[in-house]
């Protein structure tokens, strides 16, 4: 039986959780990234997400303003009506919403409306559930069907089908390609493979194992310490280079083949510290012009064969701090790397990356980004990471 309720002599937290029914929108700045970060604290703050509509694009509701990115959620939640919106309301706020005390409607970077409290109504001077407004908001009603469509408004007692068939909204209303998600380890999966990349001492395994440790992905590190020539080449370059590159692409092909193939049901996506491209990268700069004509129709043959990252991150750094980090970590063969060997590596990999898909090529300046020691800095780059994944075509 539906019940009206006066919360104010209820307690924040009730044992019976309830099937809660939200709608989010945004109109300001990064729209799609206001709406994940609102369901990453929703998830963290409220309850377990259970099913996120398609994004819907719709022209602004009662004013004139920048269209809106309109989704609807369900989720399980303990607490009691007014503990919900008050939490929903410092969510907004956490993520920049700014209220004014102007009249009328806003452009907003994060609106929450409480839809639907299980099949329960409550009527409070702060809150009306179900959310009054819901019957004539098509932008509300759509991405509601997509999660419930026959679910019963418990006053009208018409499902979510009916109400759109009724509802009298004029306003242009448009599903997207945008895909969001419940956490960062689900969206990163849908990437399927990311390939950190970067020159000689810009940090890339360190980056590598600890998204593969953060995000549950199964690792891929480059095997180069087992390689014999690796130390030779640097004391005489001209002698073993040809060598060098020649093990290393076969090695890389063997093991980019194997691992990149063979997926672990344990895990949610793959990442690597390397891309095999990066074989043709040091060739062009290491081998004579015969020698290197010569690799590059081996490698083409190979490169046809092997699978492409969905998300290719180069992270760019000078090249004193290159040295630097080099210097730090104290590998004997390393210590007599010149600068201008690194800036040949940095301009083939841009030389590179100029011609690689703009929609899966990300590159990322660390400049002072300390990634290993400072927790924050990590957070920078993994949040950057992110926004690109987020508006990846799915």
């Amino acid at each position: 039986m539906n019940s009206t309720v006066l919360f104010s002599t209820l307690p924040a937290v009730m044992s019976d959780p309830k099937t809660v029914y939200l709608s989010l929108g945004s109109n300001l700045g990064d729209r799609l990234t206001h709406l994940q970060n609102g369901i990453f604290a929703i998830e963290k703050k409220i309850g377990g997400i259970h099913r996120i509509s398609p994004v819907y694009q719709s022209s602004a509701w009662g004013f004139e303003a920048e269209d809106f990115l309109n989704i609807c959620l369900s989720l399980k939640t303990a607490l009691k009506p007014v503990a919900l919106l008050d939490t929903l309301l410092q969510i907004e706020v956490d993520l920049g919403r700014v209220r004014r005390q102007e009249d009328g409607y806003q452009p907003r970077s994060l609106d929450i409306d409480i839809l639907y409290y299980g099949t329960e109504t409550f009527f409070t001077e702060r809150l009306v559930i179900p959310h009054p407004e819901m019957p004539f908001r098509k932008f509300v009603l759509k991405p509601l069907a997509d999660i419930a469509p026959q679910f019963y408004h418990p006053v009208l007692n018409k499902d979510t089908r009916n109400l759109i068939q009724e509802c009298k909204d004029k306003g242009r209303l448009e599903k997207t390609a945008y895909r969001l998600f419940k956490n960062r380890t689900e969206l990163f999966g849908q990437t399927n493979f990311i390939a950190i990349e970067g020159n000689i001492g810009a940090g890339k395994t360190t980056l590598a194992k600890k998204m593969a440790d953060g995000f549950n992905a199964k690792l891929v590190l480059e095997r180069f310490a087992d390689n014999p020539f690796l130390p030779k080449f640097y004391e005489d370059q001209n002698r073993y280079a040809f060598p060098l590159e020649m093990s290393f692409l076969a090695d890389r092909y063997q093991q980019f083949t194997e691992d990149t193939s063979q997926y672990d049901l344990f895990k949610s996506f793959m990442i690597s510290d390397y891309d095999i491209y990066k074989s043709l990268i040091f060739a062009q700069i290491t081998l004579q012009k015969d020698e290197f004509e010569l690799y590059r129709k081996l490698f083409n043959l190979m490169y046809k064969e092997v699978k492409k990252p969905r998300i290719y991150v180069y992270l760019y750094q000078t090249t004193e701090k290159l040295l630097e980090n080099i210097k730090k970590r104290g590998r004997a063969y390393e210590q007599n790397i010149e600068a201008a060997y690194l800036e040949k590596i940095n301009k083939g990999y841009f030389d590179f990356i100029k011609g690689y898909p703009e929609q899966n090529k990300l590159i990322i300046e660390l400049g002072d980004l300390d990634f290993v020691e400072r927790k924050e800095d990590y957070e920078t780059i993994i949040d950057r990471i992110f926004k690109f994944a987020l508006n990846l075509p799915y």
